[in-house]
């Protein structure tokens, strides 16, 4: 294998079966290497790095495997651009990590069907930081770290998959983004994703590490952001969507589910022109609230449905002027006061199932479906903030009692 690698007359390599105990490989630019059925396969020594890329590379229908913690498919930050890298029908055990630093100045990435079985991204200690917090980057993760606003990276990415139920990759999931506000971007014309499955591994009560199902990170600009498949989170800090760009549209088609505590259904620092969900959200764990906006804004947001199941777990919580909000089928929460993590610090929130925080305001919210609370005490709407015009079909119900009576 490496012998073909190191050979400058050869411009496409060809995987029949598979091999078992490969040295780490760097494709020199140009050079292309696919898998000619589904036996073909490369398992990476143990301790070993994978498939490193340098520039105008394509890898196509092959398994790639590494230890787990370790990158199965990476680049070359020397070179000075990516060019055209394209991968393509891929099945991947370990982390797939693509990023722009060093002499890096550019280049385009295609990626389409990459399926993440199994991985662990926690040990990346370059981590973006922001509101407080710093996220894990992902198993898949396309970063441009160069801190001028000039250097470009543009993408187009689909079928990306990640983790399975129950045995979910660790750290985040799907990471795409670039140095901030000021500094390189990635500017894609879609993210596409089918299940994903993570779980950060966070240690409860940390108050200043997230990571997310799905992360767009400050820098990034999608045109269209869709979740195809299910995206899932497991532990303390996970978010399940997570939007810290910029996304013109973002669609979401499978169920957006929570498990640990305070990881948010989909919450929202950037900017977001329209939001459409079209399942269910919902969230068990405490302080795991459903849909949030803290900075940035939202345009317009659609949902079928939003559930909590915790102490603490508003249903919907604005803190930023929104634009139009409408709830196809409820927001209902199960639980009362407890503890969640807001931008990096720990505070006591009610279950309410409607919040708008000083601060807060939006042009229209339509609600069909009722808000409905069980907690103790725990109001269905809480309102500190300005609508210009709300309606509310179904009541709102406070289940659990518990307000005093005159």
């Amino acid at each position: 294998m490496q012998t073909a690698v190191d050979d400058d007359q050869v411009l496409h390599i060809v995987v029949s079966a598979q091999i078992d105990g490969v040295a780490a490989l760097r494709l020199r630019p140009g050079l292309a290497l696919t898998g000619i059925d589904a036996h073909a396969a490369l398992r990476f020594a143990p301790g070993s790095d994978g498939l490193q890329l340098s520039a105008d590379n394509r890898v196509e229908g092959l398994r790639l495997a590494t230890d787990p913690d370790r990158r199965a498919i990476f680049n070359d930050t020397r070179v000075d651009g990516f060019g055209r890298l394209v991968l393509r029908h891929l099945n991947v055990a370990g982390v797939v990590q693509l990023l722009a630093r060093d002499s890096v100045a550019g280049g385009h990435v295609e990626a389409h069907d990459i399926d993440i079985e199994a991985a662990d991204a926690r040990g990346y200690e370059e981590r973006p930081k922001g509101y407080g917090v710093e996220v894990v980057p992902g198993v898949f993760t396309l970063w441009n770290q160069r801190e001028d606003h000039g250097v470009v990276i543009t993408a187009d990415l689909t079928g990306l998959s990640a983790g399975r139920a129950g045995a979910p990759v660790r750290g985040s999931g799907i990471f795409v983004g670039g140095a901030g506000e000021a500094g390189g971007r990635v500017v894609a014309n879609r993210l596409e994703t089918g299940a994903v499955h993570s779980d950060g591994g966070i240690a409860p009560g940390t108050p200043d590490r997230i990571t997310g199902g799905v992360f767009v990170v400050s820098g990034a600009f999608v045109a269209s952001v869709r979740n195809h498949g299910p995206v899932t989170t497991y532990g303390p800090n996970d978010m399940v969507l997570d939007n810290w760009g910029a996304v013109d549209r973002w669609i979401v088609d499978g169920e957006v589910t929570s498990h640990g505590p305070s990881g948010i259904g989909f919450v929202n620092f950037g900017s977001l022109e329209r939001l459409e969900v079209n399942a269910l959200i919902e969230t068990f764990g405490q302080g795991s609230r459903g849909f949030n906006v803290y900075t940035g804004t939202v345009r317009s947001a659609q949902f079928e449905r939003v559930v909590t199941h915790a102490d603490g777990a508003v249903g919907i919580q604005i803190s930023q002027p929104v634009g139009e909000i409408t709830v196809r089928r409820g927001i209902e929460t199960w639980g009362g006061t407890g503890d969640s993590l807001v931008k990096g610090v720990v505070v006591r929130l009610a279950a309410t199932a409607l919040s708008i925080k000083p601060g807060g305001s939006a042009r229209k919210i339509a609600i069909a479906g009722g808000l409905i609370t069980h907690g103790e005490g725990v109001n269905p709407l809480e309102l500190h903030g300005a609508i210009d015009a709300l309606e509310v079909s179904g009541g709102l119900t406070a289940a659990g009692g518990g307000f005093a009576t005159i």
